[in-house]
């Protein structure tokens, strides 16, 4: 499993289950036929900047940070109704316009997504560039950000 994909699964987990522990990440993971170390869950952690808060029961589990605990799509909708003013491809690249000021947010959100057929993203004040990873994903990405309005 990439770690891309293990870093979405554990934070569905965390949105799930009550994740007390490492440990706990661990068990999911073998139970999915995961193969995992703690350390790797412990990387993991850190990069996703996992938090401990209180739990109902008493304790503590592992929370999303409150900057991450949101849906993208659903910013990337709203986003999108706002501030969209147009939408074309060349080749791999896909070009968004927006209103004044509202790229960066777009490109940032655009990023949270994590779409595969993404490679990489740049904005500037009214201009997102998508750069994709061939022709056929920069159409693919293009109605899925089309999609949003």
């Amino acid at each position: 499993m990439k770690k891309d994909e293990r870093h979405q699964l554990l934070r569905k987990l965390v949105q799930k289950d009550v994740i007390t522990k490492q440990e706990d990440f661990v068990d999911k993971l073998h139970e999915r036929g995961i193969e995992v170390t703690q350390a790797t869950i412990s990387r993991d952690i850190k990069e996703l900047q996992l938090v401990k808060a209180p739990a109902q029961n008493g304790g503590y589990r592992y929370n999303l940070p409150p900057e991450m605990d949101y849906d993208v799509s659903q910013k990337l909708s709203r986003l999108m109704k706002d501030a969209f003013v147009s939408i074309d491809t060349q080749r791999e690249f896909v070009l968004i316009r927006t209103l004044p000021g509202n790229a960066f947010a777009l490109a940032s959100l655009i990023e949270a997504a994590k779409y595969k057929e993404m490679f990489g993203c740049v904005s500037g004040d009214d201009t997102v560039l998508v750069i994709s990873r061939d022709e056929e994903s920069a159409k693919r990405l293009q109605k899925k950000i089309i999609s949003f309005i």
